[in-house]
């Protein structure tokens, strides 16, 4: 299976980490990412906050050029799936939408090259029963709660690949590599992760409500897929500690380092170290790290 990769702004900077792992988990699945040549920022917050034509032509351009590569594309950012998937459904459903954005990039675009996230090409396009199959270390009895926040399965008819208001898919993959996802009732809630510069409070607030539910669940780590929502939970656990007191740490990782630990890779092939909160403790307890040892 080959894709078009685009790894957008954030995996290429603060989130390198999960960069790193999701090569690390497509190499060991035989999945064959080629990175975009030359792929342009989506825009994100600011361009659809500020400017909705551009919004829909900065997408455009690297879809073009995926286009060129006769790929689906790939993302493991959700802002970045969120972008790209919305850019097609604009251009397909508004005929004004997709003149500006021809004028923009000088191309025309008919908004047919296929946006896939991830999680969509791990459990839909491979399936839990072929990645079982590649399964070398498992997470045998990891209590984990699978996050997904705001963008991975909202607004339906954009991110379609799961159930809007209940997915499952990262359950199903955790459970594919051996964990135990736990049940619990925020795993679409937002992080405030929109909101880290201009009100540190809300974000406080709406972490703390996360990481405690969380805990009160029996997860003893939280398994993401999205840049933002790692980093406000991860980072964030100092300033919610001074705000609400002694919360226990809870480690956020992408699930990516998790199933990369499962097949078999190190913890330096996953980036573990990039974490704010250590999950090497978490990890530990259940031997999880004894395969991984490569990167120790």
């Amino acid at each position: 299976m080959k894709y078009a990769f685009f790894p957008g702004c954030s995996l290429e900077s603060t989130a390198w980490d999960f960069e790193k792992s999701t090569l690390s988990v497509c190499a060991a699945l035989g999945l064959e990412l080629h990175e975009i040549p030359d792929w342009i920022c989506c825009g994100s917050t600011p361009a659809h906050a500020g400017n909705a034509s551009l919004a829909v032509a900065l997408p455009v351009f690297s879809l073009l050029k995926a286009q060129d590569m006769g790929m689906p594309v790939m993302a493991a950012c959700a802002s970045c799936y969120s972008r790209l998937r919305t850019a097609n459904y604009k251009i397909i459903h508004d005929p004004e939408e997709r003149l500006r954005a021809e004028r923009i990039t000088g191309r025309p675009y008919d908004g047919s090259v296929p946006v896939r996230h991830l999680l969509d090409v791990l459990a839909n396009d491979l399936g839990t029963k072929q990645i079982r199959k590649h399964i070398l270390n498992p997470l045998r009895g990891l209590k984990a709660a699978c996050y997904y926040g705001c963008l991975l399965s909202r607004p339906p008819e954009i991110a379609a690949f799961d159930n809007p208001e209940h997915p499952t898919c990262m359950e199903e993959l955790l459970e594919a590599a051996g964990a135990e996802p736990i049940d619990w009732p925020y795993k679409t809630e937002c992080c405030g992760a929109s909101l880290s510069i201009t009100d540190a409070d809300v974000v406080c607030r709406l972490g703390h409500k996360l990481l405690d539910m969380a805990r009160r669940a029996g997860a003893e780590c939280i398994a993401v897929a999205c840049p933002l929502c790692q980093s406000n939970l991860d980072l964030r656990q100092a300033d919610i500690k001074k705000s609400f007191g002694e919360v226990p740490e809870i480690p956020i990782l992408y699930i990516t380092q998790l199933l990369g630990l499962a097949l078999g890779r190190s913890r330096d092939e996953v980036a573990l170290a990039a974490l704010a909160v250590n999950a090497m403790p978490c990890l530990a307890k259940y031997e999880i790290l004894n395969a991984a040892v490569r990167g120790a």
